[in-house]
């Protein structure tokens, strides 16, 4: 085996690695800055126009400096959540270089002009019990493998994902076993930074009003910064703010995206929900489990295993090798006798030294009769070269007799 190169240099999903394989991003990372502006941006325009001005507007004087911490700290903690989501392996399961041999099926199919064809066949499906329900997984093709219970291969990462919830463009990875719930937190503190901007721009325009004894529009006027951030603190919210009382509802009831949208039509019994308390420290209490994969590592090459089957042709082809051999002892046979028969009585004494050699060559004609039928192919064509040559030699000794 050669090491050459190492686990991400050959792997073959579509995942884009950095730093030399310690980070691991989905093929659409090109969306993750994008994600990362649109926080950012707006915590900065509200830190330079609404919360610059909060600074002295409470007592003690410095208390509105608080909300200046707290938004960067806050945005802080939210792009590490974000990079938690997108940047790690999400629970990729490893390709196998074979397919499972304890399921492959040998069959004979029976090919149109009525030779059996010997084919390698393997279960697309099989049956696996899960807190005592019968729960169907599927064979994937491109990993070879049976996937796991809840596990679903990602077409944009082409890898098969376990506990596979759905593929995030915004964070540029799929969302797995390993990365749940970093995603759901990344999601609702993204709704908690969208309320809390919110509400101090809106605070700011209450506190414009009340020092300038104006109307909203007056204040609105002060400020259009606090304007904009509120609009689009509001639309964001229904995004995030929906993606977070949609996966409560679905780690309330233990199921995943995926599931949800396949199995919804048919009201399929959820295998996997041990009650809504359960459920919940499930997803936040317990330890994410170490990755499968160690992208660092160096490939061990390893030679494909060939499936070899016994062909029509094959067994032909033996049988026609298996019937030369035999008409080559035949035609020694009959040498044999030939020279038997030639002159008997004359120079009789060399006779008992002819009968001896045709006693070797019969006996030596016997034996590789024998060996042909379990012997290799190679020592039957030598076999019967050396009866030809025994007979022939024993021609000549005859002739100079």
């Amino acid at each position: 085996m050669t090491q050459t190169q190492r686990v991400f240099q050959a792997w073959k999903g579509s995942n884009k690695f950095i730093l030399g394989g310690r980070l691991i991003f989905g093929p659409d990372a090109r969306s993750v800055p994008v994600t990362v502006l649109l926080i950012i941006l707006p915590v900065i325009l509200f830190c330079v126009f609404v919360a610059r001005h909060l600074r002295h507007e409470f007592s003690p004087y410095n208390a509105g400096y608080a909300i200046l911490v707290v938004a960067i700290l806050f945005t802080i903690y939210v792009l590490i959540l974000l990079s938690f989501t997108s940047a790690r392996d999400p629970g990729i399961v490893p390709r196998n270089l074979h397919p499972p041999e304890e399921d492959l099926r040998y069959e004979t199919t029976l090919s149109a002009d009525g030779r059996q064809t010997p084919s390698v066949q393997i279960p697309r499906t099989k049956e696996v019990i899960v807190n005592g329900v019968s729960v169907r997984v599927k064979y994937c093709d491109t990993c070879m493998l049976y996937r796991p219970p809840r596990c679903s291969h990602c077409s944009i990462c082409n890898n098969c994902v376990e506990r596979f919830d759905h593929h995030c463009p915004w964070v540029g990875q799929c969302i797995g076993l390993r990365n749940y719930r970093y995603f759901f937190m990344f999601v609702s503190s993204a709704t908690l930074l969208c309320i809390y901007v919110f509400s101090i721009s809106a605070l700011y325009i209450k506190i414009l009003m009340e020092h300038h004894r104006g109307t909203v529009w007056m204040a609105m006027r002060e400020s259009p910064w606090s304007v904009a951030l509120m609009i689009y603190c509001f639309i964001a919210f229904w995004f995030v703010g929906g993606l977070t009382g949609f996966h409560l509802y679905l780690i309330g009831t233990n199921q995943t995206t995926y599931e949800n949208f396949r199995y919804r039509a048919n009201n399929r019994t959820v295998a996997y929900n041990r009650g809504c308390a359960n459920n919940f420290l499930e997803v936040f209490c317990t330890k994410v489990k170490p990755s499968r994969n160690n992208f660092r590592a160096f490939v061990e090459e390893e030679t494909p295993r060939v499936v070899t089957t016994a062909t029509r042709e094959s067994e032909d082809e033996a049988g026609t090798r298996r019937q030369k051999v035999e008409d080559d002892l035949d035609i020694g046979d009959d040498l044999m006798n030939i020279s038997q028969r030639c002159n008997p009585a004359e120079q009789p004494h060399h006779g008992l030294d002819i009968d001896q050699s045709m006693i070797g060559v019969a006996e030596r004609a016997a034996t590789i009769r024998t060996e042909t039928r379990h012997g290799s192919w190679g020592s039957r064509r030598s076999g019967s070269w050396d009866i030809e040559a025994d007979v022939s030699s024993s021609n000549v000794r005859e002739s100079r007799s």
